[in-house]
């Protein structure tokens, strides 16, 4: 009687265990905002499904975590409520019985609060982020649109998240905006708010917010159209897509990153591609039918084209191309091709990629701002990367001609708050003063420093070098830079350090870079000046405040 029960207890062990490893799938009414994802890096992708009423609504690929999660995702369904979600999975299946719906997202208690949350610069409440797209200002609102995976702190799934603000500083996530489809999944793009109603989407007196972005597939790279009628919040997809498929013409799949905007001389869109070897010039007049123009050879993904006048001057004006890399073009537009009068230059370098300026900006304000990815992990969190701080672009006159500046702007000094200033130090009086700083997990420091007795000086924070002038080779960091007077023996520097990243303006920003902020280690200098007796002419402390609630 004992060896049979033993044999049904087995049995049944082993087809509950069948169930649980194989079963491909669950359904869930919805009732709740969220459903929570249990993710483990351990795990293999598989593909998971959402399908309501027999039709497919979502399909991505997650590490469903099958033992304790390492961390947890969430997916906003509360356009669903009560609709049944069926749930299918084709890896290990077991995680399943672990997915549960609730108005809060797992964690929700200690989000923003994390050990290592950036404080004042923007970041996904989970997820991987890469390229800001659609920046556009839109009846007091700042848009911010990303390259996204909800589901992993790694990159795939490529999705538009969205985020939102009315001061550039503090943000508000919203749902994902775009998600993946049959046509590909969305790479980066741009947005335009269609005041004339030229592609026929608006609705009455409102006018659409349309988006357009690359479908990435197996086989090609093709540009779409989105639009919005109720401010960015929900979008439907052009159901003429793609409105260009230029693989052919260029012999290569490398078609992306549309930017858009009007050309107000010309009474038509404008649209700068990139396209195997640069950026491509593009026309239309409703948006949907695209003519090809020109194209400029030598830049590499996220186009941004865009005039700005010199020296503040709105009579003398010239127009800036440039690539994901952060190298420009200084030159002329027609409003169908682009003339380079500049060869390549940089403004900014570290670890920003892709930055793009937005658009609508109020003539009354007339700023081109720029935010950039920060190509920063956030070591042992649920989301990884972030944006830098959005920064206004001028140009100006300098002894080598017109070049690109780049500061953080003014909406940001409100989070940072003066609170010791020093003039004439030496470096080691600098050193001492700073020493009450160097458990600041944020802070802003403002500088001049002189060298007199030393070829290179720079700047620490616990042997990380944030400051390396080499004044004989022209160098900040191993990156050629000249200073506007190539005599004087000063650099200033305006530093912004956050728990992971570090940002640095130099000069009133004729130079920028950012970099990871490293860990501290066995290192116990702090914050340190260094260079045979140099002069801290200035030095300011800012306290920082976090942007989050």
């Amino acid at each position: 009687m004992k060896s049979i029960l033993k044999a049904i207890l087995t049995t049944g062990l082993m087809l509950y265990c069948s169930i649980s490893i194989f079963a491909a799938d669950i359904s869930i009414k919805i009732t709740k905002k969220y459903l929570n994802l249990p993710i483990s890096q351990r795990q293999d992708r598989g593909i998971m499904t959402f399908e309501i009423a027999g039709k497919q609504e979502r399909s991505f690929k997650i590490r469903l975590a099958t033992g304790e999660p390492e961390y947890w995702v969430f997916s906003d369904v509360s356009a669903y409520k009560g609709k049944t979600i069926k749930i299918s999975y084709d890896g290990d299946a077991t995680g399943l019985s672990k997915i549960y719906q609730d108005d809060k997202i797992a964690g929700q208690d200690s989000l923003y609060h994390e050990k290592n949350r950036p404080q004042f610069h923007f970041t996904t409440r989970r997820g991987w982020v890469n390229d800001p797209n659609g920046l556009i200002y839109y009846e007091g609102e700042y848009h911010l649109f990303y390259q996204h995976n909800p589901y992993e702190r790694e990159w795939e799934n490529m999705s538009w998240g969205h985020a939102v603000s009315k001061d550039l500083v503090h943000w508000e996530e919203l749902a994902v905006a775009l998600h993946p489809d049959k046509l590909g999944t969305m790479f980066s793009g741009s947005a335009v708010i269609d005041y004339d109603n030229t592609a026929g989407f608006n609705k009455g007196k409102i006018p659409a917010m349309v988006a357009f972005y690359t479908a990435d597939n197996a086989d090609r790279e093709i540009q779409c159209v989105a639009y919005s009628l109720d401010k960015g919040r929900t979008w439907t997809k052009y159901e003429k897509n793609p409105v260009i498929d230029s693989k052919e013409k260029w012999n290569s799949r490398d078609t992306r990153d549309p930017k858009v905007f009007w050309y107000k001389p010309g009474k038509h869109w404008v649209m700068a591609l990139n396209e195997r070897d640069g950026h491509s010039i593009y026309t239309s007049k409703n948006l949907k039918e695209w003519n090809f123009e020109s194209h400029v050879t030598g830049f590499w993904e996220c186009p941004d084209l865009f005039e700005l006048p010199v020296d503040g001057d709105k009579n003398k004006t010239k127009w800036v191309m440039y690539g994901a890399s952060g190298t420009y073009m200084i030159g002329s537009f027609d409003g169908k091709a682009f003339t380079p009068e500049t060869g390549k230059l940089l403004y900014t370098t570290g670890s920003i990629y892709a930055a793009q300026t937005y658009s609508n900006i109020p003539e009354s304000d007339g700023r081109r701002i720029q935010i950039g990815w920060g190509r920063v992990a956030q070591p042992g969190m649920a989301f990884n990367n972030m944006m830098l701080l959005p920064t206004e672009l001028k140009l100006h006159s300098t002894k080598n001609g017109i070049r690109l500046y780049n500061l953080p702007v003014s909406e940001t000094e409100q989070l940072f708050e003066r609170t010791n200033q020093w003039a004439g130090l030496k470096s080691d009086d600098a050193n001492q003063k700073l020493k009450e700083f160097n458990s600041a997990d944020k802070i802003r420091i403002k500088t001049t420093f002189k060298l007199s007795h030393a070829t290179s000086a720079g700047f620490n924070l616990f042997g990380q070098r944030i400051i390396d002038y080499d004044m004989n080779n022209n160098t900040i960091n191993g990156v050629f830079y000249s200073p506007a007077d190539m005599t004087s023996m000063e650099l200033t520097a305006d530093i912004y350090v956050d728990r992971t990243s570090i940002e640095v303006f130099i000069d009133g920003g004729a130079y920028s870079y950012s970099m990871e902020r490293k860990p501290v280690d066995d290192n116990k200098e702090g914050f340190h000046f260094w260079g045979n007796n140099i002069d801290v002419k200035n030095l300011e402390v800012y306290s920082a405040k976090s942007i989050w609630k």
